[in-house]
């Protein structure tokens, strides 16, 4: 399934993307996939799914837990795309890190995202100066590589960076690692209006977010989609009773 198409559908019914992460494989694969259809059934619009890996330098502690687990419940890569290829129903994104797509080699891995059904693919440790030669793999495979921008990127990184991005453009809402915060005051509209000037996809933000009222927050600033991933891996790990109620309450919160 097409990103670019669910945004617009998204956009036609004045909603906006709710995106969810969760670790594949976390806490193993049959119950990931059972998750991604309690997610998907909830109203997630589309799915991003980790690809463990043992040192996850972007990510805090939450999800650093669940990569673990995942790796030491057996995951690996061919095991991540047999899994993947099980979940339907939302285009699927790969968040993973340049190391294993190293090792895999990249037309082979950018390959099997085709035949897994997965649309789009977001390295987080992959300098922009440095992704070439994936970038020019990815077009061939049909895989939208996704860029990540930061608020301390100056305008003309955001100009080159946001340019090139396939998919949606991935604005970090805060620096740091990703994880939820209880309090959040996300003021994004400066480097919002730079990307959207400069980006020829949706922009969705990520870190920190894990409330409706925060959705609401950042939709008044003019994002397209939100990333939310630490606070869905923590709901279904500690209350998987509630996690379809929580991800109800969260896309309610993204109609305009």
């Amino acid at each position: 399934m097409d990103i670019a198409d669910k945004f617009r559908g998204l956009k036609e019914k004045g909603e906006i993307a709710l995106i969810a992460y969760i670790s594949c494989g976390d806490p193993s694969a049959d119950e990931t996939v059972k998750i991604a259809g309690e997610l998907i059934r909830a109203g997630v619009d589309i799915l991003e799914l980790g690809l463990p890996f043992s040192d996850p330098i972007a990510d805090g502690p939450t999800i650093q837990a669940a990569s673990q687990r995942a790796i030491e419940a057996g995951m690996d890569t061919d095991k991540y795309f047999e899994t993947a290829k099980r979940i339907t129903g939302v285009p699927k994104v790969c968040m993973t890190y340049y190391n294993l797509l190293y090792q895999y080699g990249l037309e082979r891995f950018c390959k099997r995202c085709g035949e897994a059904g997965i649309s789009g693919l977001i390295v987080a440790d992959l300098p922009f100066e440095e992704s070439g030669d994936l970038m020019s793999t990815c077009e061939k495979s049909g895989v939208d590589l996704i860029f990540i921008i930061s608020p301390v990127n100056s305008e003309e990184r955001i100009k080159k960076i946001a340019g090139q991005s396939k998919g949606f453009l991935y604005l970090q809402s805060l620096l740091g690692v990703t994880g939820a915060r209880e309090e959040m005051q996300f003021k994004l509209n400066e480097i919002l209006a730079k990307a959207k000037q400069y980006s020829k996809v949706p922009v969705a933000t990520g870190f920190g977010i894990s409330k409706p009222g925060q959705i609401k927050e950042l939709m008044g600033q003019g994002v397209d989609g939100v990333i939310i991933g630490s606070a869905i891996i923590k709901k279904a790990r500690d209350d998987r009773r509630g996690l379809g109620g929580y991800v109800r309450s969260l896309k309610a919160a993204t109609a305009r």
